[in-house]
C-alpha cells in the first residue's frame, strides 16, 4: 500500500469513530500530517478524503487558503518594499495571520457547517516564510463546532509538529493523523 493510500485509510478510520460533542475545541483539530514533497500527491487524492467524510456521515467544506498569503501580499500598501526587502515581511507577520484566521473564521462561522462538518483547510504550505500554523489555529479554535482538519505539510514525532520540516517543532494538542503503517486511534 502506498504511502498517500495507508494516509487516506487512517484518515478514513479516524473520521469513522463515534463523535464526542463535549470535547474541547482543541481537541476537535486533526492535523493530516504528511511530507511537504508529497503536496501534489495530497491534492490529487482531496476527493478520497472528502469520499471518506462523507462516508463516515460527516459533512465536507473545504477551503484553500494556498493563494491567501500571496493575495493579501500584493493588495498591501508597502508590498513593494516587501518584494524588494522580503526579510521586512516579518514585520507583518501578525496581520497575515489575522488575515487567514479570518478568512477560515468566516466559513466556521457559516450557518451550514455545524457540528457535523469537518472542515478541510488545505494549502497551509504557502504560509512558510509568512507565519505558522499553529498561530493561525489558536486564532480560530474556539469557532470549531464540528472538526478541523489541517492538511500539514511537515512531521510529527515526539509529541512536536514540524511545519515544512523546520528545525524548530511545537507541541499543540491537534490529534495528529499520519501515513504510518499503524495508525494508533
Amino acid at each position: 500500500m502506498s504511502y498517500i493510500s495507508r494516509l487516506v485509510e487512517n484518515y478514513r478510520s479516524f473520521v469513522q469513530l463515534p463523535w464526542q460533542p463535549s470535547l474541547a475545541s482543541s481537541q476537535r483539530i486533526w492535523f493530516l500530517v504528511y511530507h511537504p514533497s508529497e503536496e501534489r500527491r495530497i491534492r490529487t487524492h482531496i476527493k478520497d478524503f472528502e469520499a471518506s467524510t462523507l462516508e463516515a456521515k460527516h459533512k465536507w467544506r473545504p477551503i484553500d487558503i494556498t493563494n491567501e498569503p500571496s493575495k493579501w501580499l500584493s493588495k498591501h500598501e508597502y508590498a513593494g518594499e516587501y518584494f524588494n526587502h522580503p526579510d521586512a515581511i516579518a514585520g507583518v507577520e501578525d496581520e497575515l495571520r489575522e488575515h487567514i484566521a479570518s478568512t477560515i473564521q468566516t466559513v466556521l462561522e457559516d450557518p451550514s457547517v455545524d457540528e457535523n462538518t469537518v472542515l478541510a483547510v488545505i494549502g497551509t504550505g504557502s504560509l512558510f516564510g509568512f507565519g505558522t500554523v499553529s498561530s493561525v489555529v489558536s486564532s480560530i479554535e474556539s469557532s470549531i463546532r464540528g472538526r478541523l482538519l489541517v492538511f500539514f505539510p511537515g512531521e510529527y514525532d515526539n509529541n512536536q509538529y514540524r511545519f515544512m520540516d523546520a528545525r524548530e517543532g511545537f507541541n499543540y494538542m491537534a490529534i495528529p493523523i499520519t501515513g504510518s503503517s499503524r495508525m494508533q486511534i
